[in-house]
């Protein structure tokens, strides 16, 4: 009994030590490595500082600008841009282009087939014969007014007939030349049912409305060509934000869909009426049209730079959004092991170009502060 007693007492003192031990061991793993808070501070090791790329840094005086946010589009100016129609009714023919080919000014675009066409090419060799004739009646008779041969009358018949004839021949031969038909073959007999529609500008086919045998007025958009070497952007910039514009100021753009580059452009015109939607447009012309590889339409997210402010200033590592308390971490102390940092609440009314600007700096001017690794030891992550 008395030895069942001693392995009982024994097995008890073993427990309370392996309970004693495993507490220790929590307390040694759950120990901060390196930061050690004490009273309001933080501290941390040089180790830790080195390790972790920290980085002290004092206020500098940075500009920051006012801006107008506004959104918009690329485009192109309306004579870089050209809808293609047929001056008179056909069917399509020909039609080899496809969306995205480039074509070069005077290229032909389709081809169009109408038997009117060869109706027009009639009327016009018929009328230029019928001129020939007129033309010797009218001579004749005016020379027979003229010694009184023959009357007034017979010789107004003439002049009219030959007149009226010589205004049918124009438009005859004015229109032959719209639809882009050879008037030098016409008058050789070379009479053609097909005519060509050739391109007026250098760009992109963006657009194509028509297929082969598509029956097409002179209202139907045939395709659409946009010339791309110049394009600028267009803004909307709301009513109550209008009066702080003007031409030349700076404009800083993304395209937020297609890239995180920022461009530059500047105000080159502002829309003097007001839209339905209380806005006005305001176009922007690029300051480096070769880097940019834009298509028309693309969105805009841009800031327009109507003028500029200097404020002192950290970097935006530096300054630590915690619930909508901005805070910065600022060096109280030190000592031969690490650095002593108080966190302490700032106002920040501006951020730009990786700076954050600090309203209430006064006190803060002589200080130097964590511009790297604030917000880790801040959100104790």
């Amino acid at each position: 009994m008395r030895h069942l007693n001693y392995k009982i007492v024994l097995f008890i003192a073993l427990l309370l030590l392996t309970a004693c031990g495993s507490k220790d061991a929590k307390n040694t793993i759950s120990e901060p490595e390196g930061t050690i808070t004490t009273d309001d501070r933080i501290y941390v090791t040089k180790a830790q500082f080195e390790h972790n790329k920290m980085t002290l840094g004092a206020l500098e005086e940075k500009a920051f600008p006012k801006v107008v946010k506004t959104t918009g589009m690329i485009d192109v100016p309306p004579e870089n841009k050209s809808i293609i129609n047929a001056m008179m009714g056909g069917y399509i023919k020909t039609t080899p282009l496809l969306i995205g080919d480039k074509v070069k000014k005077g290229q032909q675009l389709v081809t169009l087939e109408n038997p009117e066409f060869i109706t027009l090419q009639q009327n016009y060799l018929e009328t230029k014969e019928q001129l020939s004739y007129l033309k010797a009646e009218y001579d004749r008779q005016k020379t027979m007014v003229e010694e009184k041969i023959t009357s007034q009358k017979n010789y107004l018949k003439a002049e009219s007939d030959y007149y009226t004839a010589m205004a049918r021949y124009n438009g005859l031969r004015k229109q032959l030349s719209l639809l882009n038909i050879s008037i030098s073959q016409v008058e050789k007999g070379n009479i053609t049912s097909i005519v060509a529609i050739y391109s007026p500008i250098a760009g992109s086919i963006t657009k194509v409305n028509v297929a082969r045998g598509t029956f097409v007025s002179p209202a139907t958009p045939i395709m659409e060509i946009i010339d791309h070497d110049h394009v600028h952007i267009e803004l909307s910039v709301f009513e109550k934000d209008i009066m702080q514009l003007k031409k030349g100021q700076e404009i800083q753009f993304t395209i937020p869909e297609a890239s995180e580059e920022q461009y530059e452009a500047e105000i080159y015109l502002i829309g003097t009426v007001i839209e339905d939607n209380r806005t006005v447009k305001v176009h922007g012309h690029l300051k480096d049209e070769t880097k940019a590889n834009f298509l028309v339409g693309m969105f805009v997210q841009a800031d327009i730079i109507t003028s500029s402010v200097t404020k002192k200033a950290l970097p935006e590592a530096a300054v630590i959004d915690l619930d909508g308390v901005y805070t910065i971490l600022q060096l109280d102390s030190t000592d031969d092991k690490g650095y002593y940092f108080k966190a302490t609440e700032i106002e920040s009314d501006y951020n730009y170009n990786g700076f954050s600007a600090v309203t209430d700096s006064e006190n803060l001017k002589d200080s130097k502060f964590l511009t790297n690794g604030a917000f880790k030891l801040l959100s104790g992550d």
